[in-house]
């Protein structure tokens, strides 16, 4: 009893600027004056799961004015709305809400809040590679200091929104011990969507038989190789790494050897590239690409899965990526393994109902209303185990090449070099058999991508 009544009065005590912007001493004290029952009877150690006691703030007599900015995909606007409304509703009885809702992608994230951080929005979803920079540059707020907000207004602590979600997106939302963003998707990675009308599981095993099998039927095979995320999938399916060093610079051995040489993986680049049945699709256009009904294959992942059925029709179909060849050997391709998070601004002036308005948007209710519209893979466990996902083609086959995935951890000199390599290999800039050139470039770009942090 002791343990429930001192929990409810330091909840008491602090919610009144819990939902500011914690962590953020410039941000304005204008918060509802919440109290919390600390009446009942404490659970046991056991009831709780997070091993600490929730209480539940009652409404305050008067509400009060919050004004948030959220920041989501285009393709995602008409779904958010809806969770904005439903978050609303749920907490009418606290505040009058004035929640605007923006375009922005989870790949572009952190590029715009970075160029000016006070400026974004309180509430944004992001990409999981992106966020150790905005970490480092003070773009996000702690969401651990969040913790007697969400006991006091959502019924959930920490350690609730840990284990709810997989371990992985977690793991992919912490930086230095803290959590700094609300897990949203376990699905930020890449496959083969194909049509099985005009190809076989045999023809789809190795770029080789995809290739020659796409070209007879006077169809294409699309990839985006402009783009390190997706061009990196071949050095990391034969061994090569990369990873973030302390002083944010990026350690990588593309231009080393690994399972073969860089200079035979980029040989198989290029074999791939110049085939007449390859289709090199800018970043972001796989989508409309499919849909024009020139590709019987495409490289993308579960965003992607509408475009994919729909051109596709009966023979909507996807797998693991290819084997390519390197030299004499057979390589499975290899992918990126990520997660996408929504974060909190820290510099928000309401941080709390933004960190609030994450966990909403976040939450098992609507990580299933997003696979249910979307079939965007789920973060959420109780989701991802259900029967629907477990039927899904998409997730099936992300699953499927989860298996040869790594976490891409790389510093912000990564992205322009390898973008402008991977544009070489689409353009057939390097001559195939020119190995002093192939190794050339490939320093070059270690070279740019190694470079210190400005």
């Amino acid at each position: 009893m002791k343990v429930k009544k001192l929990t409810a009065l330091l909840l008491a005590g602090t919610m009144a600027v819990s939902l500011a912007a914690c962590g953020n001493p410039e941000v304005a004290n204008d918060t509802p004056a919440a109290e919390t029952s600390g009446t009942e009877e404490a659970a046991s150690g056991e009831e709780a799961a997070s091993g600490v006691e929730t209480a539940k703030a009652e409404a305050p007599a008067e509400k009060q004015d919050v004004s948030l900015r959220m920041w989501g995909a285009e393709e995602d606007q008409a779904m958010l709305q809806e969770m904005i409304d439903s978050f609303e509703e749920n907490y009418k009885d606290y505040a009058n809400f004035d929640i605007q809702l923006g375009v922005e992608s989870e790949s572009t994230a952190k590029d715009t809040v970075l160029t000016d951080i006070e400026a974004a929005a309180d509430v944004y979803a992001l990409a999981s590679d992106q966020l150790i920079d905005l970490v480092k540059a003070g773009a996000l707020q702690s969401i651990d200091e969040m913790d007697g907000a969400l006991q006091a207004y959502a019924g959930k602590s920490i350690a609730d929104i840990k284990s709810a979600n997989a371990e992985g997106a977690v793991g992919a939302a912490t930086y230095d011990g803290k959590l700094y963003a609300f897990p949203m998707s376990a699905d930020n990675g890449y496959f083969l969507f194909y049509d099985a009308n005009v190809l076989s599981e045999e023809d789809v095993a190795s770029w080789d038989s995809l290739l020659a099998k796409a070209g007879e039927a006077g169809k294409k095979v699309g990839m985006t190789l402009a783009s390190g995320w997706y061009n990196a999938s071949f050095f990391y399916g034969a061994g090569f790494t990369t990873d973030l060093n302390e002083d944010g610079t990026t350690s990588i051995d593309f231009n080393k050897s690994a399972d073969c040489t860089g200079v035979q993986v980029v040989q198989a680049m290029l074999d791939i590239a110049s085939n007449s049945a390859f289709a090199a699709v800018p970043d972001g256009d796989i989508s409309n690409q499919i849909a024009s009904g020139g590709l019987c294959a495409a490289i993308s992942g579960t965003w992607d899965a509408t475009a994919a059925q729909d051109a596709f029709g009966d023979g909507y179909a996807a797998t693991k990526l290819p084997t390519f060849t390197a030299g004499d050997k057979q390589i499975q391709q290899g992918s990126v393994a990520g997660y996408k998070l929504v974060a909190v601004n820290a510099y928000s002036q309401n941080a709390g109902w933004a960190a609030l308005l994450a966990d909403w948007i976040t939450n098992e209710e609507n990580q299933a209303i997003r696979f249910e519209k979307r079939e965007i893979g789920p973060s959420n466990n109780n989701v991802a185990a259900s029967d629907a996902v477990a039927a899904n083609v998409a997730i099936a086959a992300l699953a499927e090449q989860s298996a040869y995935g790594v976490v891409q951890n790389v510093g912000g000199n990564y992205w322009d070099p390898a973008a402008t390599f991977g544009e070489m290999i689409a353009q057939g800039q390097i001559a195939r058999d020119d190995e002093a050139a192939i190794q050339e470039a490939l320093d070059t770009m270690v070279e740019g991508i190694t470079a210190p942090v400005q």
